[in-house]
């Protein structure tokens, strides 16, 4: 008897007994892995669209016909003299063939034509004057710019990082709900005690406080899980998303750490405050 009555002091409204055993900490972490997502996704996207638009749209590719091969330094110290052009490099028949083996196998004895990549000053620049200087020195000399590729890359990276904000939108309105939804029932298998409570004298702060702490917890427990559970899902997907960042981004380093532990706080943050807007509503229609 002595020891129910003691539980029944730290545990008055029975919130362990009515919520613990309750989905809320499974929903939330499965929530915070989708959230943890998400806020990858707006990284990742931000990542890839600052280095295509820092290397590949400055880059420009400059192809001389096979029988024009032999006037690449003509071409090279050309390109060098321009002002818009910040390094003009030839690329090498090895690399060449390298990079069209997987589309025509092995043929050493094709005519390739002499290849040479330039970085201008600013990716901004037309390179259409430039390739006009060029033609007249080399005929048949073709410029081609990576620009439009790679501003529709950057158009795709905006989409993706605005569906991940919706998609986070979405979550955080759902992780609502579902807290909205488990402090109702929560109310509901409680009524009498917190009738009985109410009549008492017990204080709409004190009720809506003792639900709002403990459903925080379960919310920022469930969090924290999701959390766990998303670092080696994001670290794979980081190492199959490498070789579209060069290579040079280890899977581990490039997590969004600080979103990751900001997850359980927020979580429990958004579970406490649905809790006390969702009591004090409820308490309001008490006789």
């Amino acid at each position: 008897m002595a020891e129910r009555r003691t539980r029944y002091a730290r545990d008055p409204l029975g919130l362990k007994r009515a919520l613990s055993d309750r989905l809320l900490p499974g929903l939330v972490a499965a929530m915070a892995l989708l959230a943890a997502l998400a806020l990858a996704g707006t990284h990742g996207a931000a990542a890839l669209k600052e280095r295509w638009q820092q290397g590949a749209a400055a880059a420009v590719t400059v192809q001389l016909p096979p029988e024009q091969s032999g006037r690449m330094d003509r071409a090279l110290a050309l390109l060098r003299d321009m002002p818009e052009v910040a390094s003009a490099e030839p690329v090498s028949p090895e690399r060449m063939r390298e990079l069209l083996r997987p589309w025509l196998g092995e043929v050493p004895a094709l005519p390739l034509p002499a290849v040479l990549e330039l970085r201008l000053v600013n990716p901004n620049i037309d390179p259409a004057p430039l390739a006009r200087q060029l033609a007249e020195a080399v005929p048949g000399a073709e410029v081609e710019s990576h620009g439009l590729w790679v501003a529709r890359l950057a158009a795709l990276a905006r989409s993706v990082q605005a569906m991940a904000l919706v998609v986070l939108l979405l979550v955080a309105g759902v992780a609502v709900a579902v807290v909205a939804v488990a402090t109702r029932a929560g109310l509901a298998s409680r009524r009498q005690a917190i009738e009985i409570l109410h009549d008492l004298g017990a204080t709409q702060d004190y009720i809506a406080g003792r639900f709002a702490r403990r459903i925080g917890l379960l919310a920022a427990s469930g969090a924290l899980a999701g959390a766990a559970l998303a670092v080696p899902t994001l670290a794979a997907l980081a190492g199959v998303a490498a070789p579209l960042a060069g290579g040079m981004v280890q899977p581990w380093s490039s997590l969004p750490w600080l979103d990751l532990v900001l997850l359980p706080p927020v979580a429990g943050g958004i579970g406490w405050a649905t809790a006390q807007v969702s009591v004090r509503r409820w308490l309001r229609r008490l006789p």
